[in-house]
């Protein structure tokens, strides 16, 4: 299987979406249907006997993930936001969520972003990761609980950089919450095959600027941007409401638009 498109951090978006329509050039049915299987059948093994769910993003892996687990017999499943989430990924995830879905709201509002001002379009990848702990991190460890799980599968891959344990792709947390991330070793070309082969519906994110470099996030996570002003004018273009309302608290979305008035 090909495997051309590297590091997600260093690949354009439109690479992605050039990907994506070359996607059977580069990967079979009958090669995805051997990956496929290959992993139901890793998954039932690893989690036998063991009450087991998964994290869904509605971001692509994830959508991945959830079709994989339900094959696998695995259905119960969580999505952890905020409330400063785009609307239009919100109506879609109204529209298209797995009906065993759990909704965790951490509650991370307007407010709190003004008190935060350094999570806002955070540029340093360090600052930007924070946000999937004070979010994701603390809603699946609220899920894992209360709901007295053995694992947690989650769509994270080892090709976008991501820690999904030292040898293997399961660990535990220092709050005992065990991790597992069957797609560790999957390729990005495999991923987006499974989507292609199995007409997986992707959110509208997919379709704004740098929607496969940004994925499925709150909005002021939002990264390459390159400056403050883009970034309220790319959240503009996608949800003007946002931006209006940023600026009863942020003084960078008064001024941009003030710049947008003047023009």
């Amino acid at each position: 299987m090909g495997d051309t498109l590297g590091r997600k951090q260093r690949i354009k978006n439109s690479d992605w979406i050039e990907a994506l329509e070359k996607i059977e050039q580069t990967v079979s049915r009958k090669e995805l249907d051997r990956l496929v299987e290959k992993t139901v059948k890793e998954i039932k093994k690893t989690t036998k006997g063991k009450k087991a769910a998964y994290a869904w993003s509605a971001g692509k892996d994830s959508l991945v993930l959830g079709e994989i687990c339900r094959m696998a017999g695995i259905t119960p499943c969580v999505l952890v936001v905020c409330n400063l989430e785009y609307k239009a990924f919100t109506d879609w995830v109204d529209a298209h969520k797995p009906p065993e879905l759990t909704i965790i709201n951490t509650g991370q509002d307007m407010k709190w972003l003004a008190d935060h001002p350094q999570m806002l379009f955070p540029q340093d990848s360090k600052i930007a990761s924070q946000w999937f702990h004070i979010v994701q991190h603390r809603g699946q460890t609220k899920y894992y609980k209360e709901n007295q799980l053995d694992m947690l599968l989650l769509g994270r891959r080892r090709a976008d950089g991501n820690y999904v344990g030292k040898g293997s792709n399961i660990y535990t947390n220092g709050q005992g919450v065990t991790r597992y991330s069957p797609l560790s070793e999957w390729t990005h070309e495999q991923i987006l095959a499974f989507i292609h082969y199995y007409n997986l519906d992707m959110p509208p994110i997919y379709g704004w600027k740098n929607g496969y470099l940004c994925g499925t996030h709150a909005w002021p996570a939002r990264q390459w941007t390159r400056s403050t002003e883009n970034a309220w004018a790319e959240i503009y273009e996608i949800d003007s409401s946002i931006v209006i309302e940023a600026a009863g608290y942020f003084q960078s979305a008064e001024a941009f638009l003030k710049k947008l008035k003047n023009k």
